[in-house]
């Protein structure tokens, strides 16, 4: 879908035109760290031994080792950004929500992470235009998507 011309941010019957069950090309990488993990426990309160206890993952977590935690997970939507329709137009773009998601596979402290998106739906909202799209992160060379969510945009004009 990138590298398409740009859509009117109005034209629901164009963005809707885009909509598919193929996910597009995936997006930028980013490696999980330990850091990275300890940071988001210390800003959430999450602590759990099974993302931040190294020596006790290695020795008792079914996973062999630490695990980001799920939220951190969603947290990397901004910077794994799989790219998607391209609007023109848009003076604004707010998070609307979710119609869910699913964590599927865990993410190993030191995985590479990538995410590819489709266009689930656009509809006409009162405020704008709400765009559905349905994000799978995956660890790389993992078939099973490590989290599938159901975003929604609302772009204003």
């Amino acid at each position: 879908m990138s590298g398409e011309a740009s859509l009117a941010v109005d034209d629901i019957d164009g963005i809707n035109a885009t909509a598919s069950e193929e996910f597009g090309d995936w997006g930028p990488e980013v490696v999980v760290t330990q850091e990275m993990v300890n940071d988001f426990a210390e800003l959430t309160g999450d602590r759990q031994w099974i993302h931040i206890d190294v020596e006790r993952c290695k020795a008792e977590s079914p996973f062999g080792g630490p695990i980001a935690h799920g939220f951190l997970t969603v947290s990397l939507l901004p910077v794994l950004n799989p790219g998607g329709v391209s609007l023109g137009g848009v003076k604004n773009a707010v998070n609307y929500g979710s119609d869910g998601f699913r964590f599927l596979a865990p993410v190993p402290v030191g995985s590479t992470l990538h995410a590819r998106g489709r266009l689930v739906e656009a509809v006409a909202h009162k405020k704008g235009t709400l765009l559905t799209n349905e994000i799978a992160i995956h660890v790389k060379d993992n078939e099973t998507p490590s989290l599938l969510y159901k975003m929604k945009i609302l772009y204003q004009g």
